[in-house]
């Protein structure tokens, strides 16, 4: 939905948003891959094709880079985006992969450390390389208008990234009420949907395996957001009141770590 380059655009079609036909109201996506978690649409409208030209209603641009998705309540679009001061490393784009990369530096007969160092130089951006601004987007859904947006954090991140991840990964989601933002090992976010910041919760920062970014998307049931971190240290899941903010409950995942060998790293979007 999102273009692949550094000046990002946001191309709406009909094939997610038939709203040309339908009320504002009946047009709801309001999490990760949609209401049921299942990306699939029941409306007769839906094209089954698309492009940057056919079956777009219109597009505009937003500043930055975010593999976030966006979400949709009522007539209004929510996404996440993060602006860098200075050079970024591009996206990688393609089936070039870090583990084949690797295969070719053993071949040549470099050691771990010197491996290690080369794929950072090549396909990692660290937190010292870079300063962010993280932003919430709010877009009219039926002229692409950018409503408001909200700079929730600024700095270096708290991890770094592999190219083909942005430093905002997860999509927001929303009750209806406010919209959420979570950035993994960084903090979670509200906002009423007009704009108006509700509540902040910082989160401890903890290593993902190789550096390669965070990318697992919250989920609301009821009055609890719902987190899923598995990392390399202290994997869990947590559930905060929606209202506040306030952490509710966390539950340690501690079978992922009982091999000493064992990767505990995960991007996973909770369901409930």
């Amino acid at each position: 939905m999102r273009a692949t380059s550094i000046s990002r655009a946001v191309a709406v079609s009909a094939l997610v948003f038939a709203s040309a036909a339908v009320r504002a109201e009946d047009a709801t996506w309001p999490q990760f891959r949609g209401p049921d978690a299942n990306p699939v649409g029941s409306s007769a409208l839906l094209s089954d094709r698309w492009s940057k030209t056919e079956n777009v209603e219109w597009a505009t641009p937003v500043p930055g880079r975010g593999w976030s998705s966006p979400i949709v309540v009522g007539n209004r679009i929510f996404l996440t985006t993060v602006t860098t001061e200075g050079k970024s490393k591009a996206p990688q784009t393609g089936t070039d992969f870090s583990n084949d990369y690797v295969a070719e530096l053993e071949k040549q007969g470099l050691g771990e450390d010197q491996i290690l160092e080369r794929l950072r130089s090549r396909d990692m951006e660290m937190p010292n390389e870079v300063v962010l601004h993280y932003f919430l987007y709010c877009l009219d859904l039926r002229t692409g208008a950018v409503s408001w947006k909200q700079e929730f954090h600024a700095g270096r991140p708290p991890g770094g990234r592999h190219r083909k991840n942005s430093f905002a990964s997860e999509t927001p989601v929303s009750d209806g009420k406010r919209v959420y933002v979570y950035v993994g090992n960084l903090g979670l976010y509200a906002y009423d949907l007009d704009g108006k910041k509700a509540w902040s919760t910082a989160l401890d920062a903890f290593p993902i395996y190789l550096d390669f970014g965070t990318g697992g998307s919250p989920v609301v049931h009821g009055k609890r957001l719902f987190i899923l971190n598995d990392n390399e240290k202290e994997p869990f899941v947590a559930a905060f009141d929606t209202d506040t903010g306030t952490l509710a409950w966390r539950t340690p995942r501690a079978d992922l770590r009982k091999k000493a060998d064992s990767r505990s790293s995960g991007w996973t979007t909770p369901f409930v």
